[in-house]
């Protein structure tokens, strides 16, 4: 079954990466300045996010959580609660694009004998950042995906709304923004 899902999975980053939709928007995607990525690491509980098809199982507690390679790149573990009550897992390999301080880094969660392939890379912008790295803020450069980030399952509704302002005057329409479900069993 995991083959046919990572099969499905690359057939759909390849016709994404093809498709012509992209929020309308004359402004490019502005990243933060720098990414000091050691103090990025841990774990970061999903606020809010664009609904989007490879989420569509999660229900609560979506969380990712980072940790170092020894080569380099990051570990990227996904979890989140579906609907039958059962954790679902994703594991995946960030590696950051361009300097050291980059914000703007690109995730595979397909195997590892697929990454030469550039259609299995994502985009993974930190767009905005608190400067005591409690709240990201992380898109694409076609403003198609969109997650809201805390270092808390719960978001302050005040640092939330002044989120949502910021991230607005970059274009992005935070109606389509969905809130994320944290039950309070949720375990760091």
């Amino acid at each position: 079954m995991s083959k046919i899902y990572l099969a499905l999975f690359g057939a759909c980053i390849f016709l994404t990466s093809l498709s012509t939709y992209s929020q309308t928007s004359d402004v490019a995607v502005k990243t933060i300045p720098s990414l000091d990525v050691p103090r990025y690491l841990g774990t970061w509980y999903e606020i809010a996010k664009y609904p989007n098809w490879f989420q569509r199982k999660c229900v609560s507690n979506t969380k990712a959580v980072y940790s170092p390679r020894a080569d380099g790149t990051l570990k990227v573990l996904n979890s989140c609660k579906t609907a039958e009550g059962e954790i679902s897992e994703a594991e995946g390999t960030a590696r950051q694009m361009g300097p050291k301080d980059s914000p703007k880094l690109e995730v595979r969660f397909a195997p590892a004998w697929l990454s030469f392939i550039p259609l299995v890379w994502g985009d993974y912008w930190v767009v905005d950042l608190d400067p005591q790295y409690q709240v990201a803020v992380v898109s694409d450069p076609r403003r198609e995906y969109l997650w809201i980030l805390s270092r808390t399952p719960q978001l302050d509704k005040k640092v939330y709304e002044d989120t949502l302002q910021r991230i607005q005057a970059q274009q992005f329409d935070v109606r389509k923004l969905e809130l994320t479900m944290q039950t309070p069993s949720q375990k760091n």
